[in-house]
């Protein structure tokens, strides 16, 4: 069976960065037989009206603009729908995710597409995924009641399916890189392939 991952890396950085390291040893573990990469260094826009104007749209009455509108949307979830496994590099800015990921986020989180309204609450639709996130942050202990990213990224993907997510972090490394360093060791030879 393909195992296809899909990589994003949310980090505005492309050299000396933590989290794009720790993305890159997270998927050399995995040794996937393919990759899909997504770069986030290469912004992606923000949803306007008009994005959303078109998104609620029914798609069989959706004018040509409003489809071209959504074109992004519809390659970045064809993206993810075509993984078998996530791994997200990301670090924590300001206690959070970066406006980047949060844009990638708000591009793919789409009702009737990649989660669903039912009488019992959403139910996500991208199920059989696993998600590995590689956080770094400098001071932010990850888990801590000041780090809004973890938290809010393993709530968003189980919003949209994915459940079977996994953490790799190499936190507070303004305060001890070594230690930091070492726990996110652990916690990669940790990872099933």
């Amino acid at each position: 069976m393909t195992h296809t991952v899909l990589r994003i890396d949310a980090s505005a950085r492309r050299d000396g960065s933590e989290s794009r390291a720790l993305t890159q040893r997270i998927i050399d573990r995995l040794a996937p037989q393919g990759i899909i990469h997504r770069d986030l260094a290469v912004a992606i826009p923000t949803i306007d009206a008009e994005w959303l104007a078109a998104n609620w749209t029914p798609q069989d009455q959706r004018t040509e603009a409003q489809r071209d509108t959504l074109a992004l949307s519809d390659s970045l979830i064809a993206e993810l729908t075509a993984a078998d496994t996530l791994v997200i590099g990301t670090p924590i800015y300001n206690f959070g995710i970066p406006a980047t990921l949060k844009a990638w986020i708000d591009q793919i989180a789409r009702a009737g597409i990649t989660f669903r309204y039912t009488e019992t609450g959403p139910e996500g639709l991208l199920t059989g995924k696993r998600a590995i996130v590689a956080i770094a942050s400098g001071g932010t202990q990850v888990g801590s009641e000041i780090d809004f990213a973890s938290g809010y990224l393993r709530h968003i993907l189980g919003f949209i399916g994915i459940t079977d997510v996994h953490f790799v972090a190499a936190d507070q490394l303004m305060i001890d890189a070594e230690a930091s360093h070492a726990k996110a060791d652990a916690a990669l030879q940790a990872l099933a392939a």
